[in-house]
């Protein structure tokens, strides 16, 4: 004989979805009902809620579905969109990076995340911050300049005495580092102004964390965007 027992009422996480009651299930001795010849059973909440998500889904089809992942999809182009607005404002392919190594310690630390500009009209000065990617190289790299030298230019239109007319070449080398950056050139002897991604702005210490965590661990970049999917896909509104 089974008997059913209501042990608790468990209120929804959503506040507009009614009360869901808690149950367990007990096998009562014959002989003895004090007596219980398996132990209880315990459903859980969330269990209960994922469940009649998917029931949800199915019942919704396929057209909430579809509507489901083109919300999704306007989600990531409204950001990649704002991205590269912020890139043409700021003048730099990326405006925003994270510092993965701690060659400019105690400036910046790993996962610090750097807010760039780079103002075509600026100079760049000895003690400028800048952010600098060789052709070939993996990731950009954030070191300070330690020398600045400029060239005239024969660019027509220009003279000599404007700052437009001068390409600027630069050397960097990082705050804890004993050396300069000439070996990291790979073979150049100088930086160009086209090397350069952009000055340093401002920084968030540490926020950048959550980026290198996803590079270490591809797995957990792949399981938050399945779970963001996952949740666009089920959520009803």
């Amino acid at each position: 004989m089974w008997k059913r027992v209501n042990v608790d009422m468990i209120n929804a996480i959503a506040t507009s979805a009614p009360p869901r009651a808690r149950y367990t299930v007990t096998r009562v001795h014959p002989s003895n009902p004090s007596l219980s010849t398996f132990p209880s059973t315990a459903i859980s909440p969330a269990t209960i809620m994922f469940s009649d998500e998917l029931k949800t889904l199915r019942r919704l089809g396929f057209r909430h579905v579809l509507l489901q992942i083109l919300n999704f999809a306007s989600v990531l182009t409204s950001g990649l969109m704002m991205w590269k607005g912020l890139g043409l404002i700021t003048n730099t392919e990326s405006p925003i990076v994270v510092v993965l190594s701690g060659s400019m310690e105690p400036a910046f630390y790993r996962g610090d995340l750097l807010f760039l500009t780079n103002p075509t009209d600026q100079r760049y000065h000895t003690g400028d911050i800048t952010v600098y990617k060789i052709p070939g190289a993996d990731i950009p790299i954030v070191h300070r300049v330690l020398e600045t030298h400029d060239v005239v230019s024969n660019k027509k239109g220009l003279v000599s005495a404007s700052p437009l007319a001068q390409d600027q070449l630069l050397l960097t080398k990082g705050d804890n580092n004993h050396i300069d950056d000439l070996e990291l050139y790979q073979g150049l002897e100088w930086l160009e102004r086209r090397h350069i991604v952009g000055k340093v702005r401002g920084f968030l210490p540490y926020i950048g964390y959550v980026t290198i965590a996803m590079n270490d661990f591809p797995q957990l970049k792949y399981a938050l965007l399945g779970s963001l999917g996952l949740l666009a896909l089920i959520q009803r509104e």
